[in-house]
């Protein structure tokens, strides 16, 4: 658990890197994500071929912002089970052939559980990068420049910061239960009531501690980045070529036109 607690951290130390995704404004790279979750939602529910493009845009990204993609896939795995519990009985509830791979016939529902599949990939590995890139506190004050309001991007920051407070505190107890239990005496569900109940009272008691620490500090409700940014022109060709790409893979089946346009070469 500790070792799960340490690469939920990184996700922070990959933030204050260097790149040139980084360096990007953090309203830049909040309008693609968007755009970009919003364009791949847009597709019909049968699409699969349509939506393999799109997986170029968290591949470069990744590899324009430094990111480990072997990072990203690991965060990317824990929402999968979410898109199963969606679409698993989708096979079997639209039992209609669609489409055929030589003389195999699928149903419409493997199309829409492999397009569920899809577009969790998609959205959550984006989000991920997003983050990764940028970090919560910029995303939160893009947010605001944007036009959001002040309270709903502050709560966001406080909701993650919190759950950084409530695993800490979780690592802590885990680690004292197995020094205090000898083999696996102690190890039943029995205790697990008082933990959860210990764990949301410590948790609490730490985030009061440090809201009281920010206060004295000089904290009073407004978002400070550690790094100043302004729009440049670089911003806007990015928003540009993202949308402009996107759109293009979306407005156009490219795989299919592709694939026709080698038939026709063919003898």
């Amino acid at each position: 658990m500790e070792d799960r607690f340490l690469e939920f951290g990184l996700i922070d130390q990959l933030a204050r890197a260097d790149s040139r995704l980084h360096r990007l404004d953090p309203r830049a790279k909040l309008l693609t994500t968007l755009f970009f979750c919003a364009l791949v939602v847009s597709f019909p529910r049968y699409s699969v071929l349509a939506i393999l493009p799109l997986l170029l845009y968290p591949v470069l990204l990744s590899a324009m912002g430094e990111l480990p993609l072997a990072y990203v896939a690991r965060r990317t795995l824990p929402a999968l089970p979410f898109a199963l519990m969606v679409g698993i009985f989708n096979p079997w509830i639209d039992t209609k052939p669609v489409a055929s791979l030589g003389p195999l016939l699928i149903s419409g529902g493997w199309l829409s559980f492999t397009s569920i599949l899809l577009r969790c990939i998609l959205t959550v590995s984006s989000a991920i990068i997003l983050v990764a890139s940028t970090g919560i506190s910029q995303i939160c004050l893009a947010f605001q420049r944007l036009g959001a309001p002040h309270l709903f991007s502050l709560q966001i920051m406080f909701l993650y910061r919190y759950l950084f407070v409530l695993t800490a505190e979780a690592v802590q107890m885990v680690r004292a239960r197995n020094l205090r239990t000898f083999g696996r005496r102690g190890l039943g569900p029995g205790p697990f009531a008082s933990l959860i109940a210990s764990l949301l009272i410590r948790s609490l008691d730490r985030a009061q501690n440090i809201h009281r620490a920010m206060v004295a500090r000089g904290f009073r409700g407004e978002i400070q980045p550690l790094r100043q940014s302004r729009w440049r022109r670089h911003d806007t060709f990015f928003v540009l070529l993202c949308i402009l790409a996107c759109s293009t893979i979306r407005l156009w089946n490219l795989p299919q036109a592709i694939g026709g346009w080698l038939l026709q070469l063919l003898p």
